[in-house]
């Protein structure tokens, strides 16, 4: 009698365990990275590079994955609907966190809502990039130039950075540029070598060599202050635009609901991954700056992020659907 009610009282116990293995023993098999940008894009890149710092630290492999399409978007629902379990996280950026929401009228999913902030991973310095022909010498030259008849300025697609710099230019200069979306930077980075688009808001580690060969001219870039990793280079604002900026960012997200534990071993593992210096330097190379913050952090900057964008697309008419 003893015997059976020993084993009827750790009965509950033994049911539980299984789950409580699970999570302690996280991660037992690969972690899928999601990227929803085409391979050899900044995001992509920097993904990698993290994802090669997080597998020793994990003792897993970490295996960044392209789902790609609007915007983002395809990669980030994929990530919303995976298992809340911790092995799919996404690294997103400021298109599919941010901007979307308010630049696509049927998104089934709500960024702040169905997914979990772990970290801010980067923030990536984009440069005001026009062809080494053009005329102007300078950002003031060209907001001047689009005053009198509409340019053509390109992005890696309808709700990134930019894209979005370029409809805020629209709002503050007053003018009515065209937007001509690019399947990714390779392609955008083409077309404005050869002068078929007239300036683009693009990430300065693909227009950087092109400028050094004489290819492409570096006019400004785009945010508050000047950057630390170009700062010879004027702000959009010192052209006369008082309070442009337009950051671009990344941060990695997991779907709502991955047990505690689960969550705090990927915290760790990115911060750890994103203070190495070998990382911090190998994105530095490449004009990526790296932010580690804590979840809350990271939540309170996606809603002030989204907040700030939401009405300059209201403003500039953009949609994607």
């Amino acid at each position: 009698m003893m015997r059976r009610r020993t084993l009827l009282a750790t009965a509950p116990a033994l049911l539980a365990a299984p789950a409580v293995y699970a999570q302690g023993s996280f991660p037992s098999r690969p972690v899928r990275m999601i990227v929803g940008f085409p391979p050899g894009g900044t995001t992509d890149i920097a993904a990698r590079l993290m994802a090669q710092k997080m597998q020793p630290i994990l003792g897993q492999p970490v295996i960044v994955e392209n789902r790609t399409g609007a915007g983002g978007n395809i990669g980030s629902e994929y990530v919303v609907r995976a298992a809340p379990d911790g092995y799919t996280v996404l690294l997103g950026t400021i298109a599919g966190l941010s901007i979307n929401p308010s630049l696509y009228s049927n998104m089934s999913f709500d960024p702040q809502a169905d997914l979990a902030p772990i970290s801010r991973v980067a923030m990536i310095l984009n440069v005001l990039a026009i062809q080494a022909q053009k005329p102007w010498r300078d950002a003031a030259q060209l907001i001047a130039a689009s005053k009198a008849a509409p340019l053509t300025f390109a992005s890696s697609g309808a709700g990134g950075a930019g894209h979005l710099a370029g409809e805020q230019l629209n709002v503050m200069a007053g003018v009515q540029n065209i937007h001509v979306p690019y399947r990714g930077g390779a392609p955008l980075i083409t077309d404005l070598m050869t002068g078929q688009v007239d300036f683009a808001f693009t990430p300065a580690s693909g227009a950087q060599p092109q400028a050094e060969t004489g290819r492409l001219r570096l006019i400004a870039v785009p945010t508050a202050t000047r950057s630390r990793l170009m700062p010879e280079l004027p702000t959009v604002a010192e052209a006369g635009l008082p309070g442009f900026d337009m950051t671009d960012w990344s941060a990695l997200m997991a779907p709502r609901g991955v047990p505690a534990p689960i969550m705090e071993t990927l915290i760790r593992a990115t911060r750890a991954a994103l203070t190495d210096p070998d990382l911090v330097g190998q994105l530095a190379q490449r004009k990526i700056d790296t932010v580690p913050t804590s979840p809350e952090e990271l939540a309170a900057f996606i809603k002030a992020e989204t907040d700030k964008w939401t009405p300059i697309i209201r403003a500039s008419g953009a949609t994607a659907s």
